[in-house]
């Protein structure tokens, strides 16, 4: 288990400073826990505090891709330190689902969730490695870039 002490040294080391979290922007919540998993709705990608707009293979590259994810895994972050209220409560990262707004031809989306992939593997640790699904799709609500979820199991 990663304490949550550790997992602060990590994002200090990493330069990160988590950001306040961001509301839903319909009818839903941003986290909510079952027994031992707590499920976060998906995160689109910001840039500047606004949605990070763009398809990848049109206007966007790999890398511009991987740069919005691993900024989603920050986020992701921060809605799981607000809901839980400590970061010590994660056991571990299960799954996450990553959504890439892509062309047809685009084939690369996994490696543009990388960017969070990495990130989670970083902060926490072996307890970051989890499942993953990349998909390509016509288009992401305010036609963001790049929509991940989350799921983690937690200490109860």
């Amino acid at each position: 288990m990663a304490t949550n002490q550790i997992i602060s040294n990590r994002l200090n080391t990493l330069g990160i400073k988590l950001p306040p979290p961001s509301p839903p922007a319909a009818s839903y919540v941003m986290a909510t826990t079952m027994g031992p998993l707590v499920f976060l709705s998906g995160h689109i990608a910001r840039k500047d505090g606004k949605p990070w707009v763009g398809k990848l293979g049109k206007d966007m590259d790999t890398d511009a891709g991987k740069s919005a994810a691993r900024a989603i895994g920050i986020d992701l972050i921060a809605t799981l330190q607000e809901h839980l209220g400590s970061l010590d409560r994660v056991k571990r990262i299960v799954k996450v689902m990553g959504l890439v707004n892509s062309t047809n031809e685009y084939t690369d989306q996994h490696l543009v969730i990388n960017g969070c992939s990495e990130l989670l593997f970083d902060v926490f640790g072996e307890a970051g490695v989890h499942a993953r699904s990349a998909f390509g799709v016509a288009q992401i609500p305010l036609g963001s870039c790049v929509e991940i979820e989350l799921i983690a199991e937690i200490h109860t």
